[in-house]
């Protein structure tokens, strides 16, 4: 499923398909000044396996670089996630 496009729903970036069922998400409340809390993310059974969480995460690392913010992660995959990058560290809050 290469064609899967995040779209920003508030402080959520979601994907869904035709129609309108939800395959994808990731949350990131704003918790502190400048600071987004990375603290779900959902990938609907029938993707998994696909580095769609991956790609998640990934979006929302471009989307806090481009908008000047830092991350914590509470959401148990992107602190494995966040471990198994450290090229990203400078992003994180912690």
């Amino acid at each position: 499923m290469n064609q899967l496009e995040f779209v920003r729903e508030g402080q959520a970036l979601v994907a869904r398909d035709a129609d309108g069922e939800l395959l994808a998400e990731v949350t990131f409340p704003e918790t502190q000044t400048g600071v987004w809390d990375v603290d779900h993310t959902f990938v609907s059974p029938r993707l998994r396996g696909q580095g769609v969480a991956d790609r998640l995460v990934r979006a929302v690392l471009e989307l806090a670089r481009a908008e000047g913010r830092l991350l914590l992660a509470t959401c148990p995959y992107v602190r494995v996630w966040r471990e198994r990058h450290p090229e990203t560290a400078e992003m994180w809050a912690e």
